[in-house]
């Protein structure tokens, strides 16, 4: 490869054509130089010079002759997919998955289960580019090849700046200079339930809408915004706090020093306080050993009782449903979307979850505008995040977005 474009500061109308090519070579695939002119409006002679420098690059490979009845058979590019790699680290309470895709999009490694404490501490940080970096020395590429690392975070985190305000907050660098200074590779922070709804929407369940609002019912609860298909992000970047509507008139102290947000009657950290405090009080479930012997209980643990069908935890997922459901109707009201995903941890109790989402939602929005909204669960699942933050890095850097 002579030189990588993407990797520079090069601001030119050449690059930026450049950049076109290639997003319409990833989306439509295989193309003419004739088909591509008339795409991004740009002359024939133009076009087949940049696509030159693109195969001289090694970005486009030339494909040969189109087979065509009759007439000049012209030739067609597409896209080089070993010329670029970009590795997206979705990082999680007790774990880190991390995932390397081509540059057509496709996965071609994935760990999905290395053991991580996330503390917002400089050891945790120390430990998690040391993962990073471990898993980029073993894969079967090279390190010059990979263009660029996402890493997913949960809580308030600027993809624009590169800081973020809930975890690794001790520094006046932005977190994303830091870990790059650490793993030698340029890297973009994302918040986590935004390359959830990302993921999804590239290749999950969305299925051509262009207006979805995605919820990422976790230990914490979330929300990305696709509005007119694009990912929204709003002035400041922080868009999608969902949980930190001031919705309960409650004594109940939220992880962001708030009280009364959705958060506290409709998330993980909601579940594991109402399930202690059911089973201090005298009700039954299967939980009980776990809670006896750990104080509490994992998502995993709850979901797979509530798929066993104990009772205590199928109320306390129908409480959770049931308030999600109302204030999403204000989402509804608002936004007026086609789709509303239900995805995280929570998500995989399926209607359990869903069904009172659904009620309730049908109760509080407005008919006319509900009767268009489509409820789904999430089709990615604990992979929604990772595939979306592979997917955003190739996108932001490419300006696909």
């Amino acid at each position: 490869m002579k030189k990588n474009f993407l990797l520079t500061d090069e601001g030119n109308k050449g690059a930026i054509v450049k950049k076109r090519i290639l997003q319409y070579l990833i989306i439509s695939g295989e193309s003419s130089i004739a088909d591509i002119s008339k795409e991004i409006e740009m002359s024939v002679p133009t076009v087949t010079k940049l696509v030159s420098e693109l195969i001289e690059e090694g970005f486009i490979l030339d494909s040969g002759k189109q087979n065509t009845s009759g007439g000049r058979k012209p030739n067609i590019y597409g896209i080089n997919p070993v010329s670029g790699y970009f590795v997206g680290v979705d990082v999680h309470r007790k774990l880190v998955m991390l995932a390397v895709i081509d540059l057509n999009g496709k996965i071609i490694d994935e760990n999905l289960h290395i053991p991580y404490e996330l503390q917002n501490t400089p050891e945790a940080l120390e430990e998690l580019c040391r993962i990073i970096n471990v898993y980029i020395d073993n894969l079967p590429i090279e390190k010059a090849k990979i263009f660029q690392v996402a890493i997913n975070l949960t809580g308030r985190v600027s993809t624009s700046s590169g800081y973020s305000h809930s975890y690794f907050c001790f520094d006046e660098q932005p977190l994303s200079q830091i870990i790059e200074s650490k793993i030698g590779i340029p890297v973009m922070l994302e918040n986590d339930s935004r390359a959830m709804a990302y993921g999804e929407y590239m290749c999950g369940v969305v299925k051509g809408e262009k207006n979805v609002i995605f919820i990422n019912v976790n230990w914490g609860l979330g929300s990305g915004l696709i509005l007119d298909g694009k990912l929204y992000y709003g002035k400041s970047g922080y868009s999608g706090e969902f949980g930190h509507i001031s919705a309960f008139d409650n004594e109940i102290i939220c992880g962001c020093g708030k009280k009364g947000c959705l958060e506290t009657e409709a998330s993980g950290f909601a579940m594991q306080r109402i399930l202690m405090e059911r089973y201090a009080q005298g009700s039954t479930t299967i939980l009980a050993d776990t809670l006896k012997e750990k104080g509490g209980v994992s998502l995993s643990d709850f979901v797979d009782a509530v798929l066993k069908e104990d009772v205590l935890a199928i109320e306390i997922v129908e409480h959770i449903g049931l308030n999600l459901g109302r204030w999403l109707a204000g989402m509804i009201n608002i936004f007026n979307p086609e789709l509303v995903v239900i995805g995280g941890p929570l998500s995989l109790t399926h209607d359990y979850i869903r069904l009172p989402i659904k009620s309730s939602m049908k109760k509080f929005s407005l008919n006319l505008v509900n009767q268009d909204t489509d409820l789904v669960i999430s089709k990615l699942g604990d992979k929604a995040g990772l595939i979306g933050a592979c997917l955003l890095s190739r996108s932001k850097m490419l300006d696909i977005l």
